[in-house]
C-alpha cells in the first residue's frame, strides 16, 4: 500500500500542476519591426521594378510607424517611387512630411527641390524662401533653390551662411559637402 501512495505521489509530481512554473511562449507584435520589414519590401519591389507593390509596402510602414524619425525614411522612399514612375504631385506631399518628421537629411531638401523642380515651381518657391528666412533650415532650401535655377555663385553663399551659422547640426557637414561640389563644378566649366 505503501509503494502504491508512493508511485501516486511521484506521478502526481510530475504533472504541470504541481511542477515549476515555465514561461509560456508568447509572441510580440513589434510595429516599429513590422514598419521595418515593409520599408524593405518596399525597397525590394523598387529594384525589381514593381513599383505599385513598393508604394503599397511604404504606406503599410508609413501606417504601423507614424511620426518617428524612421517614417521620414518611408515617407522619403514612398515620395522617390512617385517621382520614378511621373507623379510629382504626389511626392511633393511625402517629401514635405520626410522634412517634418526629421529635418536634418540633406537629402530631403534635395528630393523637395527637384520636385518644385519637375512641377515647375522652382521660380515660384524661391520666391518664397527669399522672404521666409526665420528657420536656419530654410537657408539651406533657399540655397538649393539658388542653385536650381542655376544661380550657383548665390547658393554657395547661402549654403556657406547656414553652414557658418549652425555649425554643430548633424546636416552641416552634408552641406558643406554639397557646396565643394557646386565649386568643384564651376572649376569644371570654366
Amino acid at each position: 500500500m505503501k509503494q502504491f501512495f508512493a508511485l501516486i505521489l511521484i506521478i502526481l509530481m510530475g504533472l504541470p500542476v504541481y511542477s515549476a512554473g515555465g514561461t509560456s511562449v508568447t509572441y510580440v507584435i513589434d510595429p516599429e519591426k513590422n514598419a521595418f520589414e515593409h520599408n524593405n519590401l518596399g525597397l525590394m519591389y523598387v529594384e525589381e521594378k514593381c513599383y505599385y507593390a513598393a508604394i503599397q509596402e511604404f504606406k503599410i510602414a508609413i501606417s504601423l510607424n507614424p511620426k518617428t524619425q524612421a517614417t521620414a525614411v518611408y515617407f522619403n522612399n514612398l515620395g522617390k517611387v512617385y517621382m520614378t514612375i511621373g507623379y510629382p504631385n504626389l511626392a511633393l506631399d511625402c517629401f514635405k512630411n520626410a522634412i517634418t518628421q526629421y529635418s536634418l537629411n540633406f537629402e530631403y531638401y534635395q528630393n523637395l527641390v527637384n520636385c518644385y523642380k519637375a512641377l515647375g515651381q522652382t521660380d515660384n518657391q524661391l520666391a518664397n524662401y527669399k522672404n521666409k528666412q526665420n528657420n536656419p533650415m530654410d537657408l539651406v532650401m533657399l540655397g538649393l533653390l539658388y542653385e536650381q535655377s542655376n544661380d550657383k555663385k548665390k547658393a554657395i553663399i547661402v549654403l556657406d551662411e547656414f553652414a557658418m551659422s549652425e555649425p554643430d547640426l548633424v546636416i552641416t557637414p552634408a552641406v558643406k559637402n554639397y557646396i565643394q561640389k557646386i565649386i568643384d563644378n564651376i572649376n569644371n566649366e570654366e
